[in-house]
């Protein structure tokens, strides 16, 4: 008894394999072909597919045919990923509408814009799962993985089912599973700047039961921007990972898959060019460093005419950010992050998988995480001569101070525990050519954070008139205490799908979405700073209770759009139109004072509005056509930052266009032939902009097109690819911000060539 209820709580849906509506074609079978297994038309809804046989996990909650749920979608094949060399999240965001991962910093500043909506710091507004397991932490969404089977995207709200963080859209990995593909997989891959890859799988299948595989990844590059007060590279980076997964099917009721991961990331980043002196040129160390754990376990269950699922996690992080944070020769100041993180996260779901006139789901969603983390902040001559004796000498003139130190630090240390339960449902109804989807979800979150902040530190007084001694003065600071915060939020959900036949749809879609509350750890050394100036008679009184919390931010996104394709299926895609209203803005405001840094709060109220299109052509055969365009017009609607009114001005950072143009061509050559089976040609355009770098729009990087190609020879066992990136070498800004009133810029990535050989032994 006891091990039949565990196994009706761990057990996970039964393993799908769901036909998009948008899916990018593949280039070739030859490209490391999927292996398919029989498949079952639906006949009430021919859109639908389901196929039988042990095979990756997917569309657990979306349901088997995203044509009916009506949300707009882009996803990819392995094939298509392959052809375009993309092996990371940020890589494919190029060839999908209105979302936006700008390449700037290092791997910890994941920071993904969709349809006007996003922040740089704290929660990010896109989900993120492998495998069917979420990524808690954003700071460890930018990573390379090999062999991914499947990516998609959900584009706009998808919190009542996906919760915390998916109010711009979820995107969803799927690895292969050594039950589709058995054989040795090598990748090797050489370009410019000194980059190499290097990926060595292998997939085995015992019996009808079990099977493993196991992957061992590392790529390297000495970095393209150079820092002048060094001469040295500065965003050179070393990564490394392995990955195993376990899969076993029990019974042919019974499913369990486990997977682990590891990976660890060493690099400089931070190529920040002063635009004053037009260098990358600063004295401090920058880097970023992680390691990172992943274990997702998932156990399936058919009982009857239901499915169970579940999906538990592990997931650990350890990483340190330390930065120049002046990004100049003199000593200003210099900032340490420094993290671990622990977290679980259990998702159990039950729904009917008949396929009849109802459908429906619930489930029950908890997870906990606690982090402890280290941020001081050092100041040094040039800091403590500008940014606090300055300001103290110019308000008392007459009695100058003079720091004993030219150095000191102020010291911050946390620890956050969070943890949340939520319960959600959806039900869809088939009436005729209509589908209803309608669902709900109550979140509940609870958040504290344990502080203490601390500087010992001082000055002496100096009488002007005699230029004597006047008195010292020492500082002690040392401050404790804890945060709470408890946020509950009710999430819905509506869609109407009308089919007009089996290949051609139109929906409408109301949903809310929301990104979690908590707490900006980065003001605390401004808090702290604020509280030393205070004691010598300048700055402003900082409340860390009211001044480091922030609220959820929550949108409601209304969508209409269609998914179309001609009879003979020579042209397909999707399109949609949007509005999206978003409340308790979380924004970065300058709070009154003199400080260095801005505060994370719920500044303001946007609206944004806009187009997205995808499609696919194949006027031949052998030649295929993708394109995808977004269109965003993101606007504030109330928004003052205590030095200005930005109402009406456009968001920064989110492009309002974004655009991606794909050819490809299959020459066939000798089908027989060991080494020349196919010549595969491909070209692209991605294009990006207009991006707005601050909130009085007055700073901009205009619209700017990069021109990619490849030429793949495919072989028996092999494929080779020759690629070049940017192959017109545009310059453009990435990122552009304000440091202590220097203003500075990254600049994008020049022309790359490269050459990536993949081997496949059978």
């Amino acid at each position: 008894m006891i091990k039949d209820l565990f196994k009706i709580f761990i057990i996970g849906l039964l393993p799908l394999h769901m036909a998009a509506a948008s899916e990018f074609s593949e280039t070739s079978e030859n490209l490391a072909p999927d292996t398919t297994t029989r498949r079952v038309i639906n006949h009430t809804c021919p859109t639908a597919s389901v196929e039988l046989g042990p095979v990756t996990v997917t569309a657990v909650k979306q349901g088997r045919d995203l044509s009916n749920q009506g949300i707009s979608t882009t996803s990819f094949t392995r094939s298509a990923l392959e052809a375009n060399n993309m092996l990371s999240a940020k890589a494919v965001t190029h060839a999908i509408p209105n979302v936006f991962i700008p390449d700037y910093g290092s791997r910890m500043t994941s920071t993904i814009y969709v349809r006007g909506i996003g922040a740089r710091i704290d929660q990010p507004a896109v989900g993120l799962t492998i495998d069917n397991i979420p990524i808690l932490c954003k700071e460890n969404y930018d990573f390379d993985l090999l062999d991914i089977a499947r990516f998609e995207m959900l584009h706009g709200p998808q919190s009542t089912l996906f919760g915390r963080n998916t109010m711009g859209g979820v995107m969803n990995v799927f690895t292969l599973s050594p039950f589709n593909y058995q054989g040795t997989r090598i990748l090797l891959e050489g370009a410019s700047y000194t980059s190499l890859k290097a990926g060595l799988s292998h997939y085995a299948k015992f019996g009808q039961q079990l099977a493993l595989s196991a992957s061992a990844y590392y790529t390297t590059t000495n970095g393209a921007f150079t820092n002048e007060y060094n001469g040295k590279k500065c965003d050179w980076e070393h990564q490394g990972s392995g990955r195993v997964k376990l899969e076993w099917w029990s019974s042919p009721t019974l499913f369990m898959s486990n997977v682990l991961s590891l990976s660890v990331s060493r690099q400089g980043g931070y190529p920040y060019r002063f635009i004053e002196t037009g260098e990358i040129s600063y004295n401090d160390t920058c880097f970023y460093r992680r390691n990172a754990i992943l274990d997702g376990l998932t156990i399936v269950k058919r009982l009857g005419s239901v499915n169970l699922s579940s999906f538990t996690s592990y997931q650990y992080i350890d990483d340190n950010m330390t930065l120049d944070q002046d990004f100049t020769p003199l000593p200003y100041f210099t900032l340490t992050q420094a993290r671990k993180e622990h977290a679980v996260t259990q998702d159990l779901v039950i729904r009917n998988h008949e396929q009849g006139t109802y459908n429906w789901l619930a489930g029950i969603f908890g997870f906990y995480r606690r982090y402890k983390m280290q941020a001081p902040v050092t100041f040094k001559d040039t800091g403590i001569a500008q940014l606090i004796e300055q300001h103290r000498n110019e308000a008392i003139p007459s009695y100058p101070i003079s720091w004993n130190e030219r150095s000191f630090l102020l010291g911050s240390d946390f620890t956050c525990p969070t943890y949340g339960l939520a319960a959600y449902h959806q039900s869809s109804l088939h009436l005729g050519n209509f589908t209803l989807t309608a669902g709900i979800r109550l979140d509940y979150e609870h958040t504290s954070l344990d502080y203490h902040s601390e500087t010992h530190t001082g000055y002496d007084i100096i009488e002007k008139a005699t230029q004597a001694l006047y008195t010292h003065e020492s500082i002690d600071i040392d401050d404790q205490g804890q945060l709470t915060r408890d946020f509950v939020q009710i999430l819905p959900k509506f869609a109407v799908t009308y089919h007009l036949n089996s290949l051609n749809n139109l929906f409408l879609n109301i949903s809310k979405g929301y990104k979690a509350g908590g707490f900006n750890t980065q003001m605390f050394s401004d808090v702290l700073q604020q509280r030393l100036m205070r004691m010598m008679g300048i700055g402003a009184a900082y409340s860390a209770d009211q001044i480091v919390g922030y609220k959820p931010e929550k949108a409601w996104n209304f969508e209409l759009g269609s998914v179309f394709s001609t009879a003979d299926k020579k042209l397909s895609g999707q399109a949609s139109v949007f509005y999206l209203d978003c409340r308790d803005r979380q924004l970065t405001i300058f709070p009154d004072g003199t400080t260095t840094g801005r505060v994370m709060t719920n500044a303001g109220k946007t609206r944004s509005w806009g187009a997205e299109m995808r499609l696919t052509f194949k006027p031949w055969t052998h030649t295929t056509f993708n394109a995808s365009y977004g269109y965003t017009n993101a606007k504030f609607v109330e928004y003052n930052d205590g030095k200005a009114d930005y109402k009406n001005k456009f968001v920064p950072y989110s492009p309002e266009h974004t655009l991606w143009l794909e050819a490809q061509h299959t020459i066939n050559v000798d089908p027989q032939s060991r080494w020349c089976r196919q010549l595969l040609l491909g070209a692209n355009v991605s294009g990006t902009g207009r991006i707005y770098w601050d909130e009085a729009n007055t700073l901009s990087q205009p619209f700017y097109a990069l021109l990619g190609a490849n030429v793949t020879l495919v072989a028996k066992d092999f494929t080779l690819q020759l690629w070049g990136t940017n192959l017109t070498d545009t310059r453009f800004s990435t990122f552009r911000f304000v440091s202590i009133g220097h203003e500075f810029l990254q600049q994008g990535r020049k022309r790359m060539l490269g050459a990536t050989l993949r081997i496949n032994l059978e």
